[in-house]
């Protein structure tokens, strides 16, 4: 009964373990903006008061995980909320096998700049960055198809 109990809790564990968080800083943007080797990057902005962005959230993990030379990454925009209440939203997108960072330092105006001096704040928002250098953004919510497209057809 105790190996049963112990290995039940250890399952409900799980999901809270699969995902980490780390913090975003106007320092490390240059790294996250700098072009991928091959392939895309794909930086998926949103926001816990986004009811839009979960969906989004969702296309880009899938999109991450179909191994086509998409790195995918999220990027929380809040500020002062609880690690956990990001992690249970990423979770709920399927999402917890992106890797997943969070504004942190400076105000969120100054990292909003520094991601895309033209980006309004605005949420979702999705930046694509290709191999090339070249970059394409949008605003609102992906379908596959959209998000396919500014990928470059992936």
């Amino acid at each position: 009964m105790k190996t049963l109990i112990l290995s039940l809790s250890m399952l409900v564990a799980l999901p809270a373990a699969a995902a980490s968080l780390e913090p975003l800083t106007a320092g490390d943007i240059p790294a996250l903006l700098e072009p991928p080797a091959r392939g895309v990057r794909v930086i998926e902005l949103w926001a816990l008061y986004c009811t839009y962005c979960e969906t989004n959230l969702r296309a880009v993990a899938e999109l991450g995980a179909t191994g086509e030379d998409v790195q995918a990454v999220t990027v929380n925009t809040d500020r002062n909320v609880p690690e956990e209440a990001i992690l249970k939203r990423l979770r709920s997108a399927r999402a917890t096998g992106v890797p997943a960072r969070a504004y942190a330092g400076t105000s969120v105006q100054r990292l909003n700049y520094l991601i895309d001096p033209h980006w309004g704040g605005e949420l979702p928002y999705t930046v694509v960055i290709h191999a090339d250098g070249t970059r394409r953004t949008a605003s609102g919510t992906l379908t596959e198809e959209r998000l396919r497209a500014l990928a470059g057809g992936r």
